[in-house]
């Protein structure tokens, strides 16, 4: 068996976009016929430069070769023009085509990815959601300051706190503690604490304790800052608070994790046992949050997983993004003993339903984990190719001014 044929798509997400503005989706196809798929989480250029991107990366690396031989194929884009370091873009690359290799192992083996890697350990994975607004755009850097919104208003973010619990999330996640910015880490401005605090609070009040609490940032704060945000908080005891400081210096969290009785959660800006290794050696999270789509695939990431557990750390997968790197979150989470909690885009209806064949299965707060081969999903070929990107924005952009209190 070797690979023959490789595709690549670009498809834009439509209104309101939830999951990012656009999905870098990938399909492998062997000389015997097998297909696989995979997905991308990759932001540093154009998508579309992206998927040339994977397609030289399979040219190089992958045509002509088993989809057996994780390890070489590994190796060989790990060391590709003589780097042999965490490279985002490239993991990126690597990421999609890595699982739609396991998605065409699985297949040919007529057996669920999970079977292959260890096995399941969870019949059930539990999930949370964001808080999305009913309407209109779901970035923060989008809405009018001036409007009302589930980011900026206690009562609006309580309203959807409480109608996530009705559907039967136990954990929503939601982001109000200010802008991002290409120069941060900042101190946050005593407003943004203020909200903050009144937000969490607003929503524990209507939540009780049917739903952990998620804080969310992303990188915003100094050390010292996100100090002082984690202790306005902590009365409410958030399950965790995400990314508190940029995440290329883990000592810089480690002084964070250290100070606040919070777990600190990051890692959807990683990629590599490597990077994850520092982490967890400074003692920097309690919880880590790899994106299959850019962390290295589901190999390297059971690695990562394993690393974890032998700290007592655990793993919440991340996906902002599409529903094949869901699909292969689920299969690595499935058989991770120090599981925690899956990111969900709300239950995967919407657009993330239409571009599956047959919906990602979610009940009662849990993404069910089924026996279907490979990867368990099959990308709507149609509804790729009736969904291009054309837009020039990225799938997430930072505020490029600086925060002046």
């Amino acid at each position: 068996m070797h690979i023959k044929d490789v595709k690549t798509w670009v498809v834009g997400n439509p209104p309101p976009q939830i999951g990012g503005r656009y999905f870098i989706f990938v399909k492998l196809v062997t000389d015997s016929g097998v297909m696989g798929y995979g997905e991308a989480y990759n932001a540093t250029f154009d998508p579309h430069l992206t998927a040339k991107l994977i397609e030289d990366t399979a040219a190089r690396y992958l045509v002509g070769r088993d989809p057996h031989d994780i390890e070489t194929f590994f190796r060989l884009c790990y060391s590709s023009g003589f780097t042999q370091r965490p490279d985002v873009t490239m993991m990126g690359c690597y990421s999609a085509l890595e699982m739609a290799c396991w998605d065409i192992i699985g297949k040919e083996a007529n057996q669920p990815v999970h079977k292959l890697i260890g096995g399941r350990v969870h019949e059930k994975l539990r999930s949370y959601t964001y808080l999305y607004p009913p309407s209109g755009s779901v970035y923060p850097d989008e809405a009018d300051s001036r409007d009302s919104n589930v980011y900026n208003d206690p009562d609006l973010a309580a309203e959807a706190a409480l109608e996530a619990v009705k559907q039967g999330f136990t954990a929503i996640k939601f982001d109000p503690a200010g802008p991002y910015t290409i120069h941060d880490g900042h101190q946050p401005t005593l407003p943004d604490i203020d909200l903050s605090a009144r937000m969490v609070a607003a929503v524990r009040e209507a939540v009780g304790t049917r739903a952990d609490i998620l804080f969310g940032t992303h990188g915003q704060f100094t050390p010292a800052g996100a100090i002082r945000m984690a202790k306005a908080i902590e009365p409410c005891d958030p399950l965790w608070f995400e990314e508190p400081v940029p995440p290329d210096s883990p000592e810089a969290m480690a002084q964070v994790a250290a100070a606040t009785s919070i777990p600190i959660a990051t890692g959807e800006r990683l990629t590599t046992k490597t990077e994850f290794a520092r982490l967890i050696e400074m003692r920097a999270a309690a919880i880590l949050q790899p994106d299959l789509g850019r962390s290295g695939g589901i190999w390297e990431t059971k690695k990562i997983a394993a690393m974890a557990e032998a700290w007592h750390v655990q793993i919440a997968p991340h996906c902002y993004c599409g529903p094949v790197v869901a699909a292969a979150n689920i299969q690595l989470a499935a058989t991770c003993p120090n599981f925690l909690i899956l990111e969900s885009i709300k239950t995967w209806d919407g657009f993330h339903e239409k571009l599956l064949k047959i919906k990602i299965p979610w009940e009662d707060g849990n993404v069910l984990v089924t026996d279907a081969p490979g990867l368990g999903v099959e990308l709507n070929e149609e509804v790729c190719e009736a969904h291009p990107w054309h837009g020039s924005t990225l799938h997430l952009e930072m505020q490029r001014e600086p925060v002046v209190p």
